[in-house]
């Protein structure tokens, strides 16, 4: 199915994941509501897009994704100055505190990380679906959404600082399957993203900037980049209406699993940096 003139919201949409999806979906002509917290961000952003895709659509919109009255207000507005929404990615994320263990992190980080982790997609998901989705097809409902989880909603993390973030992810997976299930009756998909590790700020962060235990996590292995991710994206958005990648684990090759990782990949295929 072809991308081009359809309408996308795109949360997280300024660095990272986020901003490789952007890119990916300019190229695919697709028509852009960007959202993200970093006003600056989003307008350089926006000039970069412009700039290398002349023709493109694109709008953005500064909302912390936390705040429903500012989530809503940005989604009538983006309706207004795009048209109805045909795909909604959720991306935005926070990881705060690693490796600090559950129990020594402040009360704010935790509250902070699930408004924007869960409440975030929620506040997001329902906004689009009462302003554009449900009203779409005659009534009868159209469109995607496509929520971009993580491996590490299935399986327990490699490593300390990780259970806020990792249960917001498993919800964030049981949201998508039980919302796919209430939108039966309708031409709406709800799709789950699950990258693996992949070696962007978000990932540093998550590890409490520590580049020493960044590097040494992706040691030995070719972690993904971020357009690995959006290509992804793409690829799931880009099947025909009456077909579901419901869902895609995209992982290095070296990620064997959440917890055992193939270190000698880059040896054994003559990598010493960078990508092959």
């Amino acid at each position: 199915m072809s991308l081009k003139g359809k309408r996308a919201l795109l949360t997280g949409a300024s660095m990272g994941i986020g901003e490789a999806i952007a890119y990916a979906l300019a190229e695919q002509e697709v028509k852009l509501a960007l959202l993200s917290r970093s006003e600056d961000k989003l307008k350089d952003l926006v000039q970069a897009l412009r700039s290398k895709y002349p023709s493109t659509t694109v709008a953005y919109y500064a909302v912390d994704v936390g705040d429903y009255e500012a989530v809503d207000k940005a989604v009538i507005t983006a309706v207004e100055d795009l048209g109805q929404i045909d795909i909604l990615i959720n991306n935005a994320g926070l990881a705060l505190g690693a490796p600090a263990r559950f129990p020594d992190l402040p009360i704010s980080s935790i509250t902070q990380m699930n408004n924007t982790n869960i409440n975030g997609y929620m506040y997001i998901a329902h906004s689009v679906l009462n302003r554009s989705m449900l009203s779409q097809n005659g009534g009868k409902g159209a469109g995607t959404i496509l929520n971009i989880t993580s491996t590490t909603a299935l399986e327990a993390p490699p490593f300390p600082g990780e259970a806020c973030y990792h249960a917001a992810k498993a919800c964030q997976e049981g949201f998508t399957n039980s919302l796919r299930n209430e939108l039966v009756g309708t031409d709406i998909r709800v799709l789950a993203l699950r990258p693996g590790v992949v070696d962007t700020h978000f990932h540093l962060q998550r590890v409490g900037y520590d580049e020493q235990a960044n590097g040494e996590f992706m040691s030995g292995f070719e972690p993904l980049v971020a357009q690995d991710v959006a290509e992804a994206a793409v690829f799931m958005l880009s099947q025909p209406a009456n077909r579901s990648v419901k869902a895609l684990d995209i992982v290095p090759t070296a990620q064997r699993s959440l917890n055992v990782f193939d270190r000698k990949w880059n040896e054994r295929n003559g990598l010493e940096s960078g990508r092959k």
